[in-house]
């Protein structure tokens, strides 16, 4: 779509499975992307590969991808969303949720079919690849996401020490939702200074 409609570099920003395909497409064609914000990909992948990250991926499988996985199968959508929304957020979340925001959640509901199940939901990503990333990065953290995610982002910082590291508060993994205000103000900063950068050059 990029080359399609001749964008050049362009800024990818991404959350959560969008930050994962953000995150795929800099790491294959790091010629394409001008800057990167990613919002808590889940690089679940590399969880499973290291010992500490093991541990937080089996306990997020038992308690909230499996149970939300059968809700689906016995046509329980609902039931699963709030599993789910209530894992990512907290207990209560999914019925806490305004009227439209409910609706949004149920739209999603169809990824989530299909991701919990399939065989393989979190795709790995070349971590040599990532690495050598070298245009302006951003890694955005919800202040109360759960473990797994949180792992997952220290992880990028590690193999990215250059990246810029921004924590939104009173929110978990969907802080664009949660805290749109913070998220924005915070990506805004990040893509003006891009920007400023790039002029620059």
């Amino acid at each position: 779509m990029i080359r399609r409609l001749g964008l050049g570099r362009v800024h990818l920003v991404g959350t959560s499975a969008g930050a994962l395909a953000a995150l795929l497409v800099a790491a294959e064609h790091p010629g394409m992307v001008r800057s990167l914000v990613l919002a808590e990909p889940p690089v679940h992948a590399w969880a499973r590969q290291d010992p500490k990250g093991r541990g937080l991926y089996r306990d997020f499988v038992a308690t909230i991808w499996k149970p939300a996985a059968a809700a689906f199968r016995t046509g329980d959508d609902v039931g699963a969303m709030r599993i789910l929304v209530d894992g990512f957020g907290g207990v209560g979340r999914f019925d806490g949720l305004a009227p439209e925001a409910r609706t949004v959640a149920m739209q999603n509901s169809l990824y989530f079919k299909a991701a919990t199940a399939s065989r393989d939901p979190f795709p790995d990503v070349s971590r040599g690849k990532v690495r050598r990333l070298r245009m302006p990065i951003l890694i955005v953290t919800g202040e109360n996401t759960i473990g797994l995610h949180k792992w997952v982002n220290g992880e990028l910082a590690r193999l990215l020490p250059r990246a810029e590291r921004v924590t939104i508060s009173k929110a978990g993994h969907g802080s664009a939702r949660e805290n749109p205000h913070a998220f924005n103000e915070a990506v805004v900063r990040f893509l003006e200074r891009t920007a400023a950068d790039w002029k620059e050059q």
